[in-house]
């Protein structure tokens, strides 16, 4: 995947979030230098993107040099551009270039630490360094364009992590930060 490229994916209905048919609409956002440069192929992108689709979730990937100035841009183009989803990998660890939750944080209005420290404890059951990532999970805002933005580790494992624990709860937080009922 090159730069700015987009990738479009089949879509389903999740109901309660009143996205019908099309599916929410979201953006996979591939923080990484080499990536990004064309030196290494991009496996983790592409596997949030399919992941992502189970649970009704029509993402497009971007791809995106590591660095805060960049991973804000993208992360904002996506929110303008209407993603309800925002999904970031890479960027996340410990690096000098990794800065992917400290740009995140400048567009949270709320946190949701339990999902992202539970996003840390499965994957720590398979390994060791995933307590190392800082990502970040939070929301936007509160209302109907309000987005959900989940930063996970760059390696395939940290997306399935991620994907499996912040899954199974989208319809819900995009249901709640739009007034839903609990």
């Amino acid at each position: 995947m090159t730069r700015g490229a987009s990738v479009g994916v089949g879509s389903v209905d999740i109901g309660s979030v009143g996205i019908g048919s099309v599916g929410v609409p979201g953006r996979v956002i591939t923080v990484s230098d080499r990536v990004s440069a064309g030196v290494r192929e991009d496996r983790s992108g592409p596997l949030a993107v399919e992941l992502l689709a189970a649970h009704g979730v029509a993402a497009e990937l971007v791809v995106v040099p590591d660095g805060h100035l960049s991973v804000r841009a993208a992360i904002v183009a996506a929110v303008d551009a209407g993603a309800r989803v925002v999904f970031t990998t890479g960027g996340t660890g410990v690096g000098p270039r990794d800065q992917t939750p400290e740009a995140t944080a400048e567009v949270l209005a709320l946190r949701l630490d339990g999902v992202a420290e539970e996003i840390r404890r499965v994957g720590s059951a398979h390994v060791a360094t995933a307590v190392l990532s800082r990502g970040l999970v939070g929301v936007t805002g509160r209302g109907a364009r309000a987005a959900l933005v989940v930063n996970a580790p760059g390696s395939t494992g940290g997306v399935r992590d991620a994907v499996t624990v912040v899954g199974p709860l989208i319809g819900h937080i995009l249901d709640q930060v739009a007034g839903g009922d609990h």
